[in-house]
């Protein structure tokens, strides 16, 4: 049986985890986090790959080509969470699971943090435990594919 791939997908300013507003996410960098990330994908027994950019077009191509490649998508869109229809027709265009995911928990944050409009597209959504967020998402997608 060959192993589950895996996307995560990183939008604008999460390269800059680490440095930016530390009492929201904390000290630990992007880098350690990603490294963290890819090894409990491996324990899990997934193939992993991790895209981030700051670009709506660079994340939208991304998924497009995640059609026919990936069995699932952690997805971590940053802001463009509260206004990227773009981004969101593209998740709606793709038959695979996606896990909406945040470090900080958006609805105790600023008002128009609280909508999101990629949930209704994606099959759960996770918030608020910081680095944890991503290996629950792991664990969401494990169980639904």
């Amino acid at each position: 049986m060959s192993k589950k791939r895996v996307l995560v997908l990183l939008g604008p300013n999460l390269n800059m985890v680490g440095i930016r507003e530390k009492g929201v996410y904390g000290d630990e960098t992007a880098q350690s986090i990603e490294m963290q990330i890819r090894e409990r994908a491996e324990e899990m027994g997934f193939e992993i790959e991790i895209f981030q950019s700051n670009w709506e077009g660079a994340l939208i191509d991304k998924i497009h080509g995640a059609k026919g490649v990936f069995d699932g998508v952690v997805l971590n869109a940053g802001a463009l969470t509260h206004y990227s229809y773009a981004l969101r027709d593209a998740v709606a265009c793709l038959r695979i699971p996606f896990i909406e995911t945040h470090m900080s928990n958006i609805y105790a944050r600023e008002p128009f943090r609280s909508q999101s409009v990629l949930s209704d597209v994606c099959a759960g959504q996770i918030s608020g435990f910081g680095k944890h967020s991503y290996f629950l998402a792991l664990e969401a997608l494990k169980s639904l594919m």
